[in-house]
């Protein structure tokens, strides 16, 4: 276990560019906040990669099944998690000015059918109840009632959320009164899969590989991602998140997906900027103590739920970052046991 107070950060953060070209100071006038320009290099190689292979399997007599495991290697190991944090980025934070707000359309309208997201399902799911509700019984991802150390748990949780889980937005979206967020979530929804059923007809093997599987693959992910993030609970004060929520730091994932291991701090400030995230964390180390915390060094989310499906508390102790409270390693494999166990509120 590294120590709390011994720690160093190697997560991203702004560094001011000496200098800037033509084409990216003409961006930078287009955008909110110049910080973000990465957002605009991300969405251009998926316009210049992912989308040409798309559009190339549609093509007649261009599909063949050897192909998909080229497309989902590309697309789905190296540009899904960063173009999902993106998406999740510039729902806390639009992209553009308000002047140019029709291109904020363009990553959950364009982009994201390309990666398994129906568009505007992700900005009514998350801020329109996960960030509202905080992991709390009325967020219908909530991990509360699950063991979460559990294979057959998880699985009964993304079986729940691909069977129910559009019907229960939406009715979640209706009782809270938040009418223009279901009614956008429910165009989207409509919209994708009229058009992904109606690209069937034109090239069904290349509309199921490049729209219909995905949606499968990326909600498992997705899924997988809030299990790892809400994983450990504290069942005396579900509804705190220094103690609902999980911050992964130091790992290539925060390099590749914009600091989103620092989860704790994202649910505390949702607004802040990405760049922003390891600071605001190393200011309140204090409270991460208080609270006792649960940090992890060098791991990502998704091995954190990796390793919980293996039960390998020995492997998550050994990544954990000591906040003071922990006197060895086998005390620190009960504290996370403790956390993963279900509960109801």
């Amino acid at each position: 276990m590294l120590e709390i107070n011994t720690l160093t950060l190697t997560d991203p953060i702004y560094k001011e560019k000496p200098k800037y070209n033509f084409i990216e100071r003409f961006i930078i006038s287009l955008l909110n906040d110049k910080r973000d320009l990465p957002f605009i290099s991300l969405s251009a190689i998926i316009f210049f990669t992912t989308v040409p292979f798309a559009v190339y399997l549609f093509l007649p007599g261009k599909f063949h099944w050897w192909l998909v495991p080229i497309y989902y290697i590309f697309n789905i190991a190296f540009l899904t998690g960063p173009f999902i944090l993106m998406l999740h980025n510039t729902s806390h934070r639009p992209l553009f000015k308000k002047k140019y707000k029709f291109l904020n359309h363009t990553i959950p309208w364009v982009m994201s059918p390309f990666f398994g997201e129906t568009p505007e399902s992700y900005f009514a799911h998350h801020l329109g109840m996960h960030h509202a509700e905080g992991n709390m019984p009325e967020d219908h991802s909530s991990t509360m009632k699950y063991q979460r150390d559990s294979f057959i748990d998880f699985m009964k949780y993304y079986s729940d959320f691909m069977v129910f889980g559009v019907y229960e937005l939406a009715k979640y979206l209706k009782i809270k009164k938040r009418n223009k967020i279901r009614k956008d979530f429910l165009l989207g929804e409509f919209t994708f899969w009229v058009f992904a059923i109606g690209l069937c007809f034109l090239n069904w093997k290349a509309s199921v590989a490049v729209f219909i599987l995905p949606v499968f693959i990326t909600r498992f992910l997705m899924l997988a991602g809030n299990w790892g993030q809400h994983a450990f609970i504290d069942p005396q004060s579900p509804d705190n998140s220094f103690v609902n929520s999980t911050n992964c730091i130091n790992s290539r994932y925060n390099r590749q997906c914009w600091n989103d291991g620092y989860h704790i701090v994202h649910h505390l400030k949702p607004a802040m900027h990405w760049t922003e995230l390891p600071g605001e964390f190393m200011k309140n180390i204090p409270n991460y103590i208080k609270e006792s915390s649960i940090i992890f060094s060098d791991l990502d989310f998704f091995q954190v739920w990796f390793l919980l499906m293996l039960k390998r508390y020995d492997t998550l102790a050994n990544k954990m970052v000591n906040t003071g409270h922990m006197r060895s390693k086998e005390e620190a494999i009960a504290f996370l046991k403790m956390r993963t166990k279900r509960f109801e509120s």
